[in-house]
């Protein structure tokens, strides 16, 4: 089974992981059809031609007691990492993201192996936990950023590493083009996307208040309707369950799988805090960020984050461009108030989101890794 010149590990734990590992692998595959790919991810990556030994429905999780609780796929996972690190022989390892997991397998692979570490999309270290710079200094032969203010941090720190554009403009690569409506008039029909994450607990957490808020939004704008994001790891018993206990399931309809098709429809949108406010920055869609986490993450959350916001539209401008309820202001009435105000500025709201696409540049990440990854892949080690 052992043929390294063809075998390649790549690991996603997270959704959007298993959406940008899918277009590196396809990029990869553009420039070397030869090659195989095995790892950890989920159904994007499968049907970009991955063999995947662990899918990410168990790993996907935030927070500390939500981990705690994957201890022990996460022992499985990693067991799998190391058997198939042993028995392919792979000349490259891919890391998408997900540090917790892929650090310590970059770790192993260093000890335990002749591949290159290529990782893609590594920790956000410019946010929280920056002692993982040396650690990845002594562990990842290359690191592909997606963001521009990020390659000054890695290089000082000794990693070779290069900016290679942000994946989701390759999702994105033009603004959607929508129906211009008027936005003065309140009593226009409006639409709103309510998209509460891809994770089981953020659907326990955030989507009861932001369907709440949705009935009294509607109760003081009786023409807006809702769209609810239903992603694909997620039980659609589990949102269907949720609308039902409204009283009012008909303001509600369920989008199974991308989220694009609610950008294509929603005036604006109630999210989750994670890539998908990006993703609607990067299509100018006006956003309230919500989230809420554990008592104890949250505490210590606060120990060891260092950026002001927790949207990275907002990182990026530095700024609250998309407004944000975290926490205990997660509340029904805090939600419908901000949501309330923005329907009545969305063209404010619009136009400061024009300026996150240019900062990040144009399409093409993928392709750029892939470049990278491939040289990286053929560049002798220790064989």
């Amino acid at each position: 089974m052992k043929d390294p010149g063809r075998h390649v590990l790549i690991l996603a734990g997270e959704p959007s992981g298993d959406v940008h590992g899918a277009g590196l692998i396809t990029a990869m595959r553009q420039q070397d059809p030869s090659l195989t790919f095995h790892g950890i991810g989920g159904t994007c990556m499968a049907k970009a031609g991955a063999h995947l030994f662990f899918s990410i429905d168990e790993l996907s999780a935030m927070g500390l007691l939500e981990v705690i609780r994957q201890i022990r796929p996460v022992k499985q996972a990693f067991d799998l990492f190391k058997h198939h690190l042993r028995t392919l022989d792979p000349e490259l390892v891919i890391l998408v993201d997900y540090p917790g997991f892929n650090l310590r397998a970059a770790a192993y692979a260093r000890t335990h192996s002749q591949a290159n570490v290529f990782y893609y999309i590594p920790p956000k270290v410019w946010a929280w936990n920056s002692a993982r710079l040396k650690q990845m200094a002594s562990t990842v032969d290359h690191a592909a950023l997606i963001f521009p203010f990020e390659e000054k941090i890695y290089k000082k720190a000794g990693i070779p590493a290069t900016y290679v554009g942000n994946p989701l403009l390759d999702q994105y690569p033009v603004p959607l083009k929508k129906s211009v409506k008027s936005h003065s008039d309140s009593s226009k029909q409006r639409i709103i996307g309510l998209l509460p994450g891809s994770r089981k607990n953020e659907i326990h957490t955030l989507l009861t208040p932001m369907l709440t808020a949705a009935v009294k939004i509607h109760g003081n704008r009786p023409h807006v309707r809702f769209l609810v994001s239903a992603a694909d790891a997620i039980p659609l018993d589990m949102i269907e369950s949720k609308v039902a206990v409204t009283g009012n399931p008909e303001l509600f309809q369920i989008i199974s799988g991308t989220p694009r098709q609610i950008f294509e429809r929603a005036d604006m949108l109630i999210a989750a805090s994670g890539t998908i406010t990006l993703e609607a920055a990067l299509c100018t869609i006006p956003t309230v960020i919500v989230y809420k986490m554990s008592y104890l993450t949250f505490r210590m959350a606060q120990a060891v984050v260092k950026v002001k916001y927790a949207g990275l539209a907002n990182i990026i401008m530095d700024n609250e461009v998309m407004p944000e309820l975290l926490q205990d202001e997660v509340t029904p009435e805090n939600i419908s108030s901000a949501v309330l105000y923005m329907l009545d500025h969305l063209n404010k709201y619009r136009q400061k989101l024009v300026p996150v696409r240019q900062l990040l540049g144009g399409p093409g990440a993928a392709g750029r890794a892939a470049g990278i990854a491939l040289g990286l892949k053929n560049r002798p080690k220790n064989r």
